[in-house]
């Protein structure tokens, strides 16, 4: 077989894998907006459940997924930036940092589901904050943390060594170049495994099932030691324990949630090309 044939070959292997993973994304996704298209109108965005959650809308767990999405982000970005900085620019090759960026690696194969008894355990009970927003919100923060931490720290190892060699060179301290010349260049690559980190956690359930989540609230939350509907776990409810809930409903709750995680996608890989585009190496 020649070179251009086992090209040839290669390629044609190479598209039929990607075809193969993006086909069955793809048919969920017109699975889920032939069903669940129906059921969006503004009414359903913006109202309450109503009628043993059968009619209505479901803004509240929209909000409370906001909540929650913000308060990952909040707890989750400045320690986790912080750790890549630490472990990129200051931490040397010990057996102790190699220690820790195993446990990072480690930390983020969990099921989330340990997470969240995790955060029962101690934000709940130990440390007392209920079933709270402000409880679900520290538990999502640290199952996002290993991703956060593991690519920030990447996107902070591309960054030229040529670029800190030049800076200290010229009387900048090792915090200047961090902040002026390493931070701005690895910043696409910080952002999108941020986001990548948020658009998982607003997906999940297990965490919040524990922690923060409530079947049904007459009210919306008025601080962060409130309870909370979201969505992950609306849409558990509402497919398991309600009787008679119509169809529609159930795939415009999956729809709705799906494109808010896409949407997050969507602005990683948005944020990311726009400024890769404005690098200059």
């Amino acid at each position: 077989m020649s070179r251009q044939q086992s090209q040839k070959l290669a390629v044609g292997v190479i598209t039929a894998v990607a075809v193969l993973v993006i086909l069955p994304i793809l048919l969920v996704i017109i699975y889920m907006v032939v069903n669940g298209l129906s059921a969006i109108n503004w009414q359903f965005l913006s109202q309450p459940p109503s009628n043993g959650m059968t009619e209505g809308g479901i803004f509240p767990a929209i909000l409370g997924t906001v909540f929650l999405t913000l308060g990952t982000a909040v707890a989750a970005i400045p320690l986790g930036i912080g750790a890549a900085i630490y472990l990129a620019e200051y931490a040397g090759d010990t057996w102790l940092t190699r220690a820790i960026r195993l446990a990072i690696v480690n930390l983020a194969g969990i099921p989330s589901i340990v997470y969240g008894l995790f955060g029962l355990g101690a934000f709940v009970l130990f440390l007392n904050f209920g079933t709270s927003i402000l409880a679900g919100s520290l538990t999502l923060g640290l199952m996002t943390l290993p991703v956060v931490i593991s690519t920030a720290e990447e996107a902070i190892l591309a960054v030229p060594q040529a670029f800190r060699v030049v800076s200290l060179s010229l009387g900048a301290t090792r915090w200047q170049t961090i902040r002026h010349q390493v931070l701005p260049h690895a910043l696409p690559g910080i952002i999108t495994g941020v986001i990548l980190g948020l658009g998982r956690a607003a997906g999940e359930t297990a965490p919040i099932l524990f922690t923060v989540a409530a079947f049904y609230l007459p009210e919306l939350p008025k601080s962060i030691f409130d309870q909370t509907m979201a969505l992950p776990y609306h849409l558990y409810v509402i497919s398991t324990q309600v009787p008679g809930m119509p169809l529609s409903i159930q795939y415009g709750t999956a729809l709705v949630l799906l494109l808010i995680v896409l949407s997050l996608t969507l602005v990683a890989t948005v944020i990311r090309s726009v400024m890769r585009r404005r690098r200059q190496w």
